[in-house]
C-alpha cells in the first residue's frame, strides 16, 4: 500500500501549531521563588552595588517555633493539636524540644516538653514566606505593620499571637489558640543588607515615625 508524502509546507504548519508557547499567560501570579531569581535579584544588585549574584544576601532558613507553657498547655491533646497545626501550616512534621535541665522556679523538670519547632529551607521555605506575606498577615485585626528592628547580625524575627491567621487552620476553640515566633536567618553581612532584602520581598514594615522638622524660629 503506497504511503502519501506530506508537503514541507504542511509539515511546518503542523509543527508550528504543536509547539508550546514560551510566554507565561497574562495575569499569572509571580511567586516568591520566581521573583527572588528575577526582579528582586536585579534590584539588590543595584541597591547594594554588588555585581556578583552569589554574594547577594539571601534567606538561608526560616524557623517556626512554638513555646509550650506548662500551666496552660500541659495536656497530650493540646500537644498533639499544636503539632498537627504546625504540620498543616508549614508542611513538615515539627520537632518537640525538651528541657535539658530541671528549673525549680519554673516548675520545669528535665525532659519536659517545652516547645515545638519546624525548620524550613529551599522552595518549601519560599512558599511559606509567600503565604505568610500575601495571606496570613493581612488577616491580623488592625494590622499596622511589623517592627523594623533586626538582631544586629542580619536576622529578623516575627512574633504572632494567634496561629489561626493562617487560612489552612479551621477556627479553633479559644483555649487552643497559641502564638508562634517566626525567625528569618539570612546570609547578609549586616542589618542594612538584610533590611534591603526583606523590603524587596514584601515584608510589611511599619512606616517610619520620623517627621521632617517643621518651620519655626532659628536660634
Amino acid at each position: 500500500m503506497a504511503k502519501t508524502a506530506s508537503s514541507p509546507a504542511s509539515a511546518k504548519a503542523s509543527a508550528g501549531k504543536s509547539a508550546p508557547s514560551a510566554k507565561a499567560p497574562a495575569g499569572k501570579y509571580a511567586t516568591l521563588h520566581d521573583r527572588l531569581r528575577g526582579p528582586i535579584r536585579e534590584a539588590l544588585k543595584e541597591q547594594l552595588k554588588i555585581p556578583n549574584i552569589h554574594a547577594l544576601p539571601r534567606i538561608e532558613k526560616v524557623i517556626v517555633n512554638v513555646g509550650i507553657n506548662k500551666s496552660k498547655m500541659d495536656s497530650k491533646e493540646l500537644h498533639a493539636y499544636i503539632g498537627e497545626s504546625l504540620g498543616i501550616i508549614t508542611g513538615l512534621k515539627p520537632v518537640y524540644t525538651k528541657a535539658r535541665v530541671a528549673i525549680s522556679n519554673f516548675k520545669t523538670r528535665q525532659g519536659l516538653v517545652v516547645g515545638a519547632k519546624v525548620t524550613l529551607r529551599g522552595k518549601r521555605m519560599e512558599e511559606f514566606i509567600d503565604r505568610l506575606l500575601s495571606t496570613a498577615l493581612p488577616r491580623i485585626r488592625d494590622f499596622r505593620g511589623l517592627p523594623s528592628r533586626l538582631d544586629g547580625q542580619g536576622n529578623y524575627a516575627i512574633g504572632l499571637k494567634d496561629h489561626s491567621i493562617f487560612p489552612e487552620i479551621a477556627p479553633p476553640e479559644p483555649a487552643k489558640i497559641f502564638g508562634m515566633q517566626i525567625q528569618f536567618s539570612t546570609t547578609a553581612r549586616n542589618d542594612a543588607e538584610a533590611m534591603a532584602l526583606l523590603k524587596l520581598i514584601g515584608m510589611p514594615f511599619k512606616p517610619s515615625s520620623k517627621r521632617p522638622p517643621t518651620g519655626g524660629q532659628v536660634s
